[in-house]
């Protein structure tokens, strides 16, 4: 059976429906969109496999899709004859992206370097070392209660919770090849 409709809001009733083996669905459509209908169908009818479509060459609404429980991506401009054997993977259970697409979402990112000063970066390298509070405080030759009123400041400024999370921060940027 084959059916469509022109709504984001009614792709969900449509597929609950239907109850399709496979759901192409437009990150174009019209409101309130192909990410908002890909997470529908997903709560609905969560075996359906749904596969996202854009004739964007933008990856970030590819990457919400996938987020948002699609299985694949393939881009409007494909050919039908080059549709079929990437619907089937997907049918098989295999997850489906074109290449340059995938290179694109694997591409190391590097996030916006946070402007540090040396003290700052001295204890965010203690920190990804793992050092103890006590033993980051004789390394500055400050109190343990100062090292954590700069690590709570830290962590504020690099914009996350723990220092686990700091220490990722530090490796993303360089900051441990430095």
């Amino acid at each position: 059976m084959i059916a469509s409709t022109g709504d984001a809001a009614g792709a969900a009733a449509l597929v609950s429906c239907c109850r399709p083996d496979l759901a192409l669905v437009d990150l174009h459509m019209p409101p309130s969109g192909g990410i908002r209908a890909i997470a529908a169908i997903r709560r609905t009818t969560p075996r359906v496999r749904v596969v996202a479509m854009s004739g964007s060459t933008d990856p970030a609404p590819a990457l919400e899709a996938l987020r948002a429980g699609a299985e694949g991506f393939l881009p409007k401009t494909s050919e039908p004859e080059e549709l079929l054997p990437p619907l089937l993977a997907i049918l098989d259970g295999w997850a489906v992206l074109p290449a340059d697409l995938l290179r694109a979402l694997l591409r190391p990112t590097r996030p916006a370097p946070v402007d540090l000063d040396s003290e700052e970066c001295r204890l965010l390298r203690a920190i990804a070392a793992g050092r103890n509070t006590l033993d980051v405080a004789e390394e500055l030759h400050v109190s343990e209660r100062t090292v954590k009123r700069m690590t709570a400041a830290l962590l504020r400024k690099l914009r996350v919770s723990n220092r686990a999370e700091a220490a990722a921060v530090a490796g993303q940027t360089g900051l441990l090849t430095e």
